[in-house]
């Protein structure tokens, strides 16, 4: 008699996935907000809005961590993506001034292991607990035959809410602003296609010696989450517009938040570019123009402020643990000229 087909004998444990929400559980529950009435473990998610709020407008962002999970892989280094995940998002519905309230992730793979998949979560929960959003549900994707075994993909959204009155969509920006830089981390979560790609043809060592750590470390260092500093800024000065320097770099991204016939003019130089983009520039031979339309090379959120309130913002940014310098300034563009120059 030919024994019962179970869905185990078909590649998904059932048993695995059971585990593994027990294990999330605890963690989710560390990031738990007032408004958050039902959580893991249901088919929906329940979150009220804060009372606060007259006008409330939600805001939400979606956004994976790319080709940086094939280092992940490579290095064994699952405990700082999912800080990578949440950040991606949460720092996008921040510039329209939107306080994150909660988020989801999804997690697909071809067999789940148990343990790797904890401390992605655990990177997760750990990026919501910085960005002061409670992680209040996801989906564990068990697929086999669609991902080689000991990789997985990952997505997740925020969302957010802000004042109808207060939103940021950098209207008021004019000839004569200032724009202020806050540093990055490092890559963040964009450009990995073309560091994969140097630190091949450079025949690199991910384990070689890179400053206090090692390069596959240095590589691996999770995007910053700017949320709970920005916030608290805006409550000091009044801050005109927000660019997350993501994907298409600064060059691609300022110009998001600038009204037609706009440019900043960004000094180059002014800011403090960490060694690794330093190392990426020489060993792949990147020209300066295409540095600054891939990586954040050292910029990880512009702030748009009034001339009289850059020293009031740098200060503030400064007691909040942040490196910032004026970078530049917001000026009427010459013809023909690009939204944003950086010389």
């Amino acid at each position: 008699m030919t024994q019962p087909l179970t869905y185990r004998d078909a590649g998904v444990d059932i048993d695995a996935g059971d585990e593994l929400v027990e294990r999330i559980k605890p963690l989710a529950k560390r990031t738990l907000r007032p408004e958050v009435m039902a959580g893991i473990g249901g088919f929906g998610a329940l979150c009220g809005l804060p009372a606060r709020y007259k006008e409330p407008v939600l805001v939400a962002g979606t956004d994976g961590v790319g080709t940086k999970l094939k280092l992940a892989f490579e290095l064994g280094a699952h405990d700082t993506v999912g800080i990578d995940l949440v950040a991606m998002s949460v720092n996008d519905i921040l510039v329209q001034g939107a306080e994150p309230l909660f988020f989801l992730d999804y997690f697909a793979c071809g067999k789940l292991h148990v343990d790797v998949a904890a401390a992605v979560v655990g990177g997760i929960a750990k990026g919501c607990e910085l960005a002061g959003c409670a992680l209040i549900g996801g989906e564990t994707a068990e697929m086999p035959g669609m991902y080689p075994d000991g990789e997985y993909d990952l997505a997740g959204f925020a969302v957010g809410v802000v004042e109808k009155s207060e939103i940021l969509d950098g209207h008021s920006i004019g000839h004569g602003d200032v724009v202020l830089g806050i540093a990055s981390s490092g890559p963040h979560s964009n450009g990995y296609s073309l560091i994969r790609r140097i630190v091949r043809d450079a025949g690199a060592d991910l384990d070689s010696a890179f400053g206090d750590s090692t390069l596959g470390r240095t590589l691996m260092t999770p995007t910053a989450i700017y949320v709970k500093p920005l916030l608290a800024l805006r409550r000091q000065v009044a801050i005109k517009g927000m660019a997350h320097i993501t994907g298409g770099g600064i060059t691609g991204n300022l110009p998001r938040i600038l009204g037609d016939g706009l440019t900043a003019r960004l000094k180059a130089g002014s800011w403090q570019r960490p060694p690794v983009f330093d190392w990426l520039q020489d060993k792949g031979q990147v020209a300066d123009d295409e540095m600054h339309r891939v990586f954040n090379c050292g910029i990880g959120m512009c702030v748009v402020v009034a001339a009289n309130q850059v020293d009031d913002a740098l200060g503030a940014l400064k007691a909040a643990g942040l490196a910032a310098w004026a970078i530049g300034s917001i000026g009427r563009a010459a013809p023909g000229e690009a939204p944003t120059v950086i010389g």
